[in-house]
């Protein structure tokens, strides 16, 4: 683009372009990329034993007290045990036709 005084804009314009990131700008970057996915599966984490204390909780406990009796102790531990195995087997199931249907 030529301006009124017959400069043309785009070699002006090109002289303060920004420098490209560097490298240690690209090191802090996946660095950081790294942290938020740790603090994901963090959250997912905790999001899971959220979920599967609540199910088991009202699967299994009848009544409050201060402490667990053999039955309900089993119960939950049982519970937990269902829980994880079948988020375990649908994650991998899940994992499964993400890969197939990557080729």
């Amino acid at each position: 683009m030529i301006s009124e005084k017959g400069i043309d804009m785009a070699d002006f314009s090109s002289s303060f372009d920004m420098p490209s990131a560097s490298s240690s700008e690209s090191a802090d970057a996946a660095e950081l990329q790294r942290l938020i996915a740790v603090e994901q599966q963090k959250a997912q984490f905790q999001a899971q034993v959220h979920n599967f204390t609540d199910a088991c909780w009202d699967k299994c406990v009848d009544k409050p007290s201060s402490k667990l009796d053999s039955r309900t102790e089993t119960c939950l531990v049982s519970c937990v045990e269902r829980f994880i195995d079948t988020t375990l087997t649908i994650t991998n199931r899940f994992t499964q036709m993400v890969q197939k249907g990557a080729h």
